[in-house]
């Protein structure tokens, strides 16, 4: 088959590898469509967090087959595997991105997503990604039946969504809140319409692109603000009678959306930490200690919310058609990347193999 494979930062080589063998309680998948993630991009380009620095080891292996966002067609399962899935072979399915160990304290807790070995798919050699034709689901993984009458590059948008989704989930969104999501990229886009599927009275997208925030609006922002051209900090004092936003979501991954969010938000709000940053980022902590006592809360992966992601994916409240913006074939898969690195021009970058 041909596959994608990871030899280095920006060193990713198209190849031939052999068709996977699923063992047994496993499934043999027939890869339909697999989305490139923000995060795919910053291991591609060397960030620490993915390679290791004097600071942290390296987390992502070489010779892995790189991606996890996918949906595709069950083409090999036995019986064990279809008890513990409830699917079988025709099937269209997705996976969760992290594949627990189901042995640790965090995975014997119910936080699975905080699994201490924490194997994802497309990043370690023993949980290939599904930039290639096939993928094996090893035992361990969280499978979940997918509607097979949509595109399938719609379909593995479950994956960003399902983390937006779990964002929102965490800033325990009221139904009078005003909400702010920094940046309108596919996070970004899920998270608004995460926070209007809570019931949030005002919803405010931030981003530096016009075309981005009428996708916001078509997801669900009742205000818009280009930060290049309008204060965003004034903008959410004006709306709030000069207090400041309830919640703050950042989805960014830009360094100077966390002061803002730090700035805009009244006392006693919530802030949520979604972005993967390429480099550490410093703030002035004393805002949310001594001036607003903030609560400030990370969030990472799709906990508990796939199942929720493909109902709204089923719904058609999203504008996919939109939101989906490029599918390309496996074998332009450094287009794709590039097309990633272009915000400008494109919003969801998918490979059909």
């Amino acid at each position: 088959m041909k596959a994608v494979v990871v030899h280095g930062p920006e060193d990713y080589r198209l190849e031939e590898r052999p068709i996977p063998t699923a063992g047994p309680g496993e499934a043999l998948l027939k890869v339909e469509a697999v989305g490139i993630c923000a995060s795919d991009l910053k291991c591609y380009h060397g960030a620490a967090k993915f390679w290791g620095d004097e600071n942290r080891p390296a987390w992502t292996e070489p010779q892995v087959i790189p991606g996890h966002e996918f949906t595709g067609s069950i083409v090999e399962i036995d019986e064990e595997g279809t008890r513990r899935w409830g699917v079988e072979v025709g099937d269209r399915v997705v996976a969760e991105q992290i594949v627990p160990c189901w042995n640790c304290r965090y995975c014997n807790t119910g936080n699975y997503h905080m699994c201490q070995p924490h194997d994802m798919f497309g990043f370690k050699r023993r949980t290939p990604g599904a930039m290639a034709e096939y993928l094996v689901l090893p035992v361990e993984a969280l499978v979940h039946k997918a509607p097979k009458n949509l595109p399938p590059h719609h379909v593995a948008f479950a994956e960003p969504l399902s983390c937006s989704l779990h964002a929102v989930e965490r800033a325990n969104i009221a139904f009078d809140d005003v909400v702010v999501i920094a940046g309108c990229g596919p996070i970004g886009l899920g998270m608004i319409a995460g926070a209007r599927a809570k019931g949030a009275k005002t919803i405010v997208a931030l981003d530096a692109l016009p075309q981005k925030l009428a996708l916001a609006t078509k997801c669900g922002a009742d205000v818009v603000v280009n930060i290049r051209e309008e204060d965003a900090v004034q903008v959410v004092k004006d709306l709030t009678d000069g207090y400041g936003a309830d919640v703050y979501i950042e989805g960014t991954g830009h360094p100077s959306a966390v002061a803002q969010g730090l700035n805009l938000l009244r006392k006693l709000g919530t802030f949520v930490e979604y972005s993967v940053f390429k480099d550490p980022v410093s703030v002035d902590w004393s805002i949310i200690s001594d001036d607003k006592e903030l609560n400030v809360l990370g969030a990472h992966l799709g906990h508990n919310t796939w199942p929720a992601a493909l109902k709204l994916i089923e719904s058609g409240v999203l504008p996919l058609d939109e939101i989906c913006s490029h599918q390309l074939p496996l074998e332009d898969f450094q287009k794709g990347l590039d097309l990633v690195a272009d915000s400008a021009n494109s919003v969801k970058v998918s490979l059909l193999p």
